[in-house]
């Protein structure tokens, strides 16, 4: 009914939103350490600071949830809907080469720049579909609420702040996935997993070791460090396990040291064979090479034994399952620390529903704990599914549908949204399948278009839903 109305509004915002989207991109919003009246550090606190000043100036009624969550309120009566989206970031590299992260760019019909596709295009596209059919004056009966948090790549405390103090609305979806709609993410099991040893004195050995960050993304860099080893095995040993795994290394020497560096590509955990993992690349390099056998260096071995390179299924360590509803296992090893006397890191992986504590975490835990490695205590987290006959579910597709002309069906993926921990929430958008946003690796982009698409569809739901 209000169709056109919507479409030539968002249309004829084009140039505004990507210049609100580029002054979100603008920032670096990942987290760091924390400082007063800003827990995750000044980066996210301006991410929101940002986000709520462009709410206020489009009219809505916004409130800051000391500075976890900022909202914006718009429409009559009791809240049906609320739309929930991320503006924090995942770490980034310095291998961009289309522009730096936090320099947006449009090219080409893309705009470039750290969270362009995750979340901070997501974001604007919902803002805009509320200034739509506020500007508008499109008739609601109930309000629609944006929720626009700043913790998600790092477990959502921002969330758990919120939902503590407001109560889930009838509906929620969030643009933190893919269209048509997701209404499956997978269990997960992410955990850490440390081990004590003795200083080795015999050489060549390795000092230390150092890869990932986060753990629900694969690292595309690791560095180790070694003392004694001759650049000749080096040399050999590095080329051959290039050729096998497809990763770069690259080192110097520094006195009696040697400073390695691996070089794969980043990707998201949920889809780990997207990337190539610099980490287990490393570990793939250091079997092949003449270390002196020591307590730290089996360890090491048998990391490289449970989690091979190019083993995203869990295969070695005898957990690989699937069902026919979410698909298969996914596993990453995702973050590692060592030192001549620890080694400590962590893995991430996503499991189908067939999943159990029996059959996956406890299995994993005596797969570490017979080499001597101890994994911390505590269950998976448990899969978030909504049933794709649900009536909203049914509205997401009409809505997708009617401005796609596509058929949609509803998704399983492996990746957590921002919605995992709510009971009738869903990701709706805005990624496509035809379409590799790069998110969570170099050159992420976002394609305008889908942008624009993205907000007419969101509008058209809320009309649906509130109106």
């Amino acid at each position: 009914m209000y169709r056109e109305q919507i479409d030539a509004y968002i249309e004829s915002q084009k140039e505004q939103m990507l210049e609100d989207l580029a002054e979100l991109v603008k920032i670096d919003s990942q987290r760091t350490e924390e400082k007063p009246g800003m827990p995750y550090g000044e980066g996210p606190a301006k991410a929101l600071e940002t986000a709520q000043k462009l709410m206020k100036n489009y009219g809505l009624d916004t409130k800051n949830y000391d500075n976890r969550v900022v909202t914006g309120d718009f429409g009559p009566g009791e809240k049906e809907l609320d739309i929930l989206a991320h503006l924090d970031v995942v770490p980034v590299t310095e291998d961009w080469t289309v522009t730096k992260p936090f320099e947006p760019l449009i090219l080409n019909g893309n705009i470039y720049g750290r969270g362009t596709a995750d979340d901070k295009g997501p974001a604007i596209a919902a803002l805009y579909a509320v200034r739509a059919i506020k500007e508008l004056k499109l008739p609601l009966k109930k309000s629609v609420r944006l929720v626009f948090g700043s913790d998600e790549e790092c477990g959502s405390s921002d969330l758990k702040y919120y939902y503590s103090v407001e109560k889930e609305a009838p509906y929620t979806f969030t643009p933190d996935g893919d269209f048509p709609v997701i209404n499956l993410e997978k269990a997960r099991l992410e955990k850490k997993f440390q081990a004590d040893f003795g200083v080795a004195d015999a050489m060549p050995k390795i000092l230390s070791l150092k890869a990932g960050d986060k753990s629900n993304v694969v690292p595309g860099k690791a560095e180790a460090i070694f003392a004694g080893l001759s650049d000749t095995d080096l040399k050999t040993a590095a080329a051959e396990t290039a050729k096998d795994t497809g990763a770069c290394f690259t080192w110097e020497s520094t006195g009696d040291k040697i400073i390695l560096h691996a070089k794969g590509t980043a990707a998201h955990a949920s889809t780990p064979e997207a990337g190539n993992n610099a980490l287990t690349a490393l570990l793939c390099l250091i079997k092949r090479l003449p270390i002196a056998n020591s307590e730290g260096y089996r360890k090491l071995c048998a990391l490289a034994r449970l989690f091979p390179h190019g083993d995203t299924c869990g295969k070695a360590l005898k957990v690989d399952m699937s069902d026919d509803i979410s698909g298969a296992l996914t596993m990453s090893l995702g973050v590692l620390r060592y030192t001549q006397e620890h080694l400590e890191g962590i893995f991430d992986c996503r499991a189908p529903l067939c999943a159990t504590e029996e059959n996956l975490t406890e299995i994993v835990r005596a797969a570490l704990e017979a080499d001597g490695i101890k994994m911390e205590s505590g269950k998976m987290k448990p899969a978030h599914y909504v049933p794709a006959d649900s009536p909203f579910i049914k509205i997401l597709l009409e809505s997708y549908e009617r401005y796609t002309g596509i058929k949609g069906e509803p998704l399983a993926i492996g990746g957590g949204t921002y919605v995992h921990e709510l009971e009738r929430g869903v990701a709706f958008g805005c990624m496509t399948e035809e379409v590799d946003n790069h998110m969570h690796g170099d050159d992420e982009f976002m394609v305008i278009d889908t942008i624009l698409m993205s907000a007419k569809l969101f509008a058209d739901v809320i009309m649906k839903l509130c109106g």
